[in-house]
């Protein structure tokens, strides 16, 4: 029989998952996942695997404990690979142990892979070190749940106190620790969704933190620091200072490719919303394709203007009679990622335009002939035509042929709905091609990004969301991902400079 995982998700933020949690995931077949475990993580998980949410809020239990068990040890005998993730670490305040007694009882095996606890990232999130030589060299980790049961003679002195699901009760726990002779001046923090973009702190002492977090309307998760620590924070607090924390941006890349913008945004602070507005698929027909492929040696240059253009024309040339011996032309590419896709194949690229855009690419062949010249062009079924035409005028023998499609994901409207007329709505949405933006308004229709900064990634894409009614906050100097970033920042930057009206 398998073990049965007990995974701790960490604190939030799903790079603090450790690396024996994450190869785990990558193999399960169920994970059954709590409510502070980032939805995240569970894409790690195979398509194939069965995920079940068994989340407890405050009053709202999706199953009982009895039920949790009862279904890890259901799947466990059927000899399935089960991972029971559960936010922090399993063995702190997690009823891991409660868990992990009814597989004992139950004769299943099992494993815990310990997790980031949550004081201890939102601690390092918030800027507080929970020991310091200067300052203290105990800490104490209590909950917040039965504060009649809890000494707080002996806890309430603690030189760093930390007081996990405390928020509705802190009130009365400081009452009870001040009137033990705790100063009402120790400084106080509580921390809401420590770890993520949109963490939210407050900082007061003992005495004063129970009505700013009342005035504020702050609800749980949080977790409550108190000791001389929390001083620090002013000096280190360095998460939110992060130059697009608090900010949420729209991603709409196709899923596959978002990282490098997403991953870089996530670096930055910002709250990244991933909303693939484009999903590439294969081909209608392959015909034509699969006929120049046949025909490979006999063209004089080959030219790519994306990678799926590379990645396609690969696998139909991997299911072809040819292989890369075949292969004559020179080569031509549109762009970093472009290139890097062909280098990948151990194939240089022999020409490419200053900017990343066809008018670039057109300007580059502006000193090579090309009368009589066969030139290869795989691409998306809809693409602008500028780059086959002027080709053709300079007397080259131009065949485009479709590689790949580019659709509107399904889900797109219900996705877009739900994260632009929720409660916070972001502050920046993305394009990265005109097919995005496209895709997007067509769906989910322009209206919604009203009081949303839209960036675009060039002058292409800046066209046509202006041809479709949207307003160009900012366009990228350098047409990639990290010239989109920095566009962004570079906006930013001036916001933050200009003086409030």
């Amino acid at each position: 029989m398998k073990p049965v995982y007990l995974v701790g998700a960490g604190p939030g933020d799903p790079g603090l998952i450790t690396c024996k949690g994450r190869g785990i995931l990558e193999r399960a077949d169920v994970v059954l996942h709590d409510h502070l475990a980032n939805e995240t993580l569970l894409r790690l998980a195979p398509p194939r695997a069965e995920l079940i949410y068994v989340g407890k809020k405050k009053a709202v239990h999706a199953h009982t404990q009895e039920e949790i068990c009862a279904m890890v040890i259901d799947r466990a005998r059927r000899g399935l690979t089960v991972v029971r993730l559960k936010g922090g670490d399993p063995f702190i305040f997690g009823r891991g142990g409660e868990e992990a007694e009814a597989l004992a009882d139950a004769g299943i095996p099992f494993e815990v892979v310990p997790g980031v606890t949550s004081p201890l990232g939102i601690a390092a999130y918030a800027g507080v070190p929970l020991t310091h030589r200067d300052h203290t060299s105990v800490v104490t980790f209590v909950t917040g749940h039965d504060v009649e049961h809890i000494d707080w003679d002996k806890i309430g002195s603690a030189e760093t106190l930390v007081i996990f699901m405390g928020l509705t009760t802190f009130a009365q726990i400081a009452t009870e620790i001040m009137a033990r002779g705790r100063s009402p001046e120790t400084p106080a923090i509580v921390v809401r969704w420590g770890t993520r973009p949109d963490q939210e702190t407050i900082a007061g002492t003992l005495a004063t933190l129970p009505r700013l977090i009342q005035e504020r309307g702050l609800k749980p998760p949080a977790t409550i620091i108190l000791g001389e620590v929390v001083k620090l924070r002013e000096k280190l607090n360095w998460y939110e200072r992060l130059l697009l924390f608090g900010r949420r941006i729209v991603v709409t890349r196709a899923r596959d490719q978002a990282e490098a913008l997403a991953g870089t945004l996530r670096v930055l602070g910002a709250d990244v919303i991933e909303m693939p507005a484009i999903e590439i698929v294969p081909a209608t027909d392959y015909g034509p394709l699969d006929r120049a492929v046949a025909e490979l040696a006999s063209y004089d240059w080959l030219i790519f203007t994306s990678a799926n253009g590379v990645r396609y024309f690969m696998e139909r040339l991997d299911q072809s009679r040819q292989d890369l011996r075949a292969l004559r032309a020179r080569i031509c590419a549109i762009g970093d990622a472009t290139r890097n896709a062909v280098t990948a194949l151990h194939l240089k690229v022999d020409l490419m335009g200053e900017e990343f855009v066809a008018e670039s690419l057109v300007e580059a062949f502006r000193s090579i002939d090309l009368a009589g010249k066969r030139v290869l062009l795989p691409r998306a079924a809809v693409a602008r035509d500028i780059l086959p035409r002027k080709l053709r005028e300079r007397g080259a023998c131009v065949d485009v042929v479709e590689a790949y499609r580019s659709v509107a994901p399904a889900g797109l409207a219900k996705q877009a709905g739900e994260v632009f007329s929720g409660g916070r709505r972001p502050d920046w949405v993305t394009f990265t091609s005109s097919s995005t933006v496209q895709n997007f308004v067509r769906v989910a229709g322009r209206d919604v990004l009203s009081g949303v900064k839209v960036a675009s990634i060039g002058p292409v894409t800046s066209a046509t969301a202006k041809k479709l009614g949207l307003q160009i906050s900012v366009e990228a100097k350098v047409f990639t991902s990290d010239g989109l970033v920095a566009a962004i920042l570079e906006t930013e930057k001036r916001e933050d400079r200009e003086p409030a009206a």
